[in-house]
């Protein structure tokens, strides 16, 4: 096990590199190596204290915030890379509405290093949030699953796209109010029936591009442990911030 961690940890190390050619950074538009240049992720990704278990921001040496120590949510862990506010909210939207797959291996990337930083043992499945089916046609990808397979060829981990299914369509999480949003996704997710037994002692990370309330990666995570999985973790790109709390990116 120390020596999967190790492989982990370098092989995620090695994917952070930037791109061969120049580009212009989706932030400042100048000119650069890779998508977002190196000085704007110095300055709007700077690493801060997070929960273990939610990822909200704590301070300094606190592992796990008053919450989640009071109230446990369903997954075991939290990685986040980024709060959900400028610039990352702009890039964010635009990755996720507007067809802007450029950015997938900005974030993937991210959340690869931040997951080899983690003192946890890599898992052993990846699974993106599953979009609903009419959803999927209208948008033409799963920006979850954009971000998912690219950590998962970056930390030799699988990823699957099709074990983790929504049978049932929900309003949009970001047009409901934080206090109806777990019973919007309640019963929205299920195992492919026939690939139950995949689950079982499996240590998974549920892939997505932004944790809001936690609400989905609840549902999701306690769907997987009734099934067996043995370790849920959540990755995520972004973490929106407590209401009322500033983002920490500038």
């Amino acid at each position: 096990m120390l020596e999967a961690r190790r492989l982990f940890a370098r092989t995620a190390r090695a994917t952070t590199g930037l791109t061969r050619w120049p580009s212009l950074c989706a932030i400042c538009h100048g000119w650069g190596r890779g998508r977002v240049c190196t000085p704007c992720l110095d300055r709007f990704a700077v690493p801060i204290s997070r929960c273990q278990r939610c990822a909200l921001q704590v301070k300094p040496g606190v592992p796990v915030c008053g919450t989640c120590l009071g109230t446990p949510p369903p997954f075991d862990s939290t990685i986040a890379c980024v709060d959900y506010g400028p610039p990352w909210d702009r890039l964010v939207t635009q990755f996720k509405f507007h067809g802007a797959l450029d950015l997938g291996p900005v974030f993937a990337r991210r959340v690869a290093a931040h997951a080899a930083s983690s003192a946890e043992p890599p898992p052993t499945l990846l699974l993106p949030v599953p979009l609903a089916a009419a959803r999927l046609r209208e948008r033409g990808y799963n920006q979850a699953w954009e971000v998912a397979r690219r950590v998962g060829r970056q930390i030799d981990a699988r990823a699957d796209p099709r074990l983790l299914l929504r049978i049932r369509d929900t309003a949009h999480q970001l047009a409901l109010p934080p206090d109806e949003r777990a019973g919007n996704v309640r019963g929205a997710f299920a195992i492919e029936p026939q690939r139950r037994g995949e689950v079982a002692g499996q240590r998974i990370a549920i892939v997505d591009d932004v944790m809001t309330t936690g609400s989905t990666a609840a549902e999701i995570a306690g769907v997987l442990k009734q099934a067996g999985a043995a370790h849920v973790a959540v990755w995520v790109f972004a973490r929106t911030p407590r209401p009322g709390e500033a983002s920490t990116n500038a």
